[in-house]
């Protein structure tokens, strides 16, 4: 497996290929997710490739970029275990060169749901991506479905600007209990770890919350038992139609999915299901 951190060894070996390119975006600290997007690549394509880069332009502030995990040995073993070709590793610098002003940001839905409550996130996420799609020219690139909007805004930004790379939305994987893994979940203690797999279970009870109900009732409702059983923060939880994050007006005739972000202590989860 080769590692590159030079944009000139880069293009040498991409300029190099012919047949198609699978590609895996990460910042790191992998888990079982991520490398089920990097067996998921390795069936469709010749060539698999992974990135490794925290970026920092998509964490705030009061965010956790100091705290982010870092190790890129071990990511590159585990990539390796699963047969990735080449990782991709820039630094800061070539990611953003002294000077850098261009920042790529989609109107809409990125300014719902997460970009409500993380207001500079997405233009983070969409410009270093398109940064990253430009480097590496992948036939097709592979996201999970946890980070649910944005895999819907990457698609979006991949259209509108007539971006040669097909994007694949890959299932949530979780834990045995129904936890989504997330790089975060190193930061919860046993105890929280026993809360946080209560999430997926309560979204999982939307449908009949909503049709007993109606939809803001059945969101609230959601929202009051994740406090009641742990949570200390809700950002939201939200029932929203699934292409476009729009309010739902018919559960019964459009395809929905209910989304949640919320705090256990100092440690934001995210996740989301099928309604």
């Amino acid at each position: 497996m080769k590692i590159f951190k030079t944009l000139d060894d880069l293009n040498l070996w991409r300029d190099s290929i012919t047949d198609s390119v699978g590609f895996v975006p990460t910042m790191g600290a992998l888990h079982e997710g991520h490398l089920s997007l990097c067996e998921k690549a390795k069936k469709d394509n010749k060539t698999v490739m992974a990135s490794v880069f925290v970026n920092p332009t998509q964490f705030a502030p009061h965010e956790d970029f100091d705290a982010y995990p870092r190790n890129l040995e071990k990511d590159a073993e585990l990539l390796k275990s699963v047969g990735v070709d080449v990782v991709w590793a820039p630094t800061k610098d070539i990611m953003y060169p002294q000077g850098f002003v261009t920042t790529v940001h989609l109107d809409g839905i990125s300014q719902v749901l997460e970009g409500e409550f993380r207001p500079t996130h997405f233009d983070g996420v969409t410009t270093v991506v398109s940064k990253l799609f430009g480097q590496v020219r992948p036939t097709r690139s592979y996201f999970g479905e946890k980070d649910y909007q944005q895999l819907q805004i990457i698609k979006r930004m991949t259209t509108d600007l007539n971006i040669q790379t097909e994007i694949i939305g890959c299932p949530i994987v979780r834990d045995d209990e129904g936890l989504a893994l997330s790089s975060r979940n190193a930061y919860l203690s046993d105890e929280e770890i026993k809360i946080a797999r209560q999430l997926n279970v309560l979204l999982k009870s939307a449908k009949s919350r909503a049709q007993n109900s109606n939809i803001k009732e059945a969101e609230k409702s959601i929202a009051d038992e994740l406090l009641k059983i742990g949570f200390n923060k809700i950002d939201y939880v939200a029932i929203r139609n699934a292409e476009n994050l729009k309010s739902v007006q018919n559960l019964d005739t459009e395809n929905v999915r209910i989304l949640a972000a919320a705090f256990l202590n100092k440690t934001r989860l995210i996740d989301n299901t099928e309604v």
